[in-house]
């Protein structure tokens, strides 16, 4: 028999992702006003939502077209979050997108709503946006935030 995991209200995820907007880019940063990468914002909202973060993050590489045997980004967040299938995410999840094909997935968003999502993004800071055809069809893997 399997545990049901408790997941956070996405209400409250969605409040507190967007509380981010406006935030510029930084790379490998995770403060809001301040900076933050896609990552640094998913690590914030993580924080405010369930709690101290649950590991430390090691040093990554910018480079979306990385391949390799792991999925990095996707085994860890399936060490700490519910998975579940990318066509069932609705918002406050947190999806991985895969910007290359044949590329493990290394971009990170939160969805806001049904067409809508909120990711920090280079010269852009954090930005809301819709979810358009080329944005969904690289959606990888898909995590809900647990309770605290």
């Amino acid at each position: 028999m399997t545990a049901t995991v408790l997941t956070a209200d996405p209400a409250r995820v969605v409040a507190v992702a967007r509380s981010w907007l406006g935030t510029p880019y930084h790379d490998q940063a995770s403060l809001r006003g301040v900076g933050c990468d896609c990552l640094g914002l998913a690590r914030g909202v993580w924080r405010e939502v369930v709690g101290p973060e649950p590991f430390p993050i090691p040093p990554y590489s910018r480079d979306w077209g990385e391949s390799g045997p792991r999925e990095v980004l996707a085994d860890g967040a399936l060490a700490v979050m519910p998975e579940l299938d990318p066509s069932e995410a609705r918002p406050g999840a947190l999806v991985l997108f895969r910007m290359m094909p044949r590329a493990i997935a290394k971009h990170v968003g939160i969805l806001t709503g049904p067409d809508t999502f909120l990711h920090a993004y280079e010269r852009l800071g954090v930005i809301e946006e819709p979810l358009t055809t080329a944005w969904r069809r690289r959606i990888a893997f898909a995590f809900l935030f647990p309770a605290r």
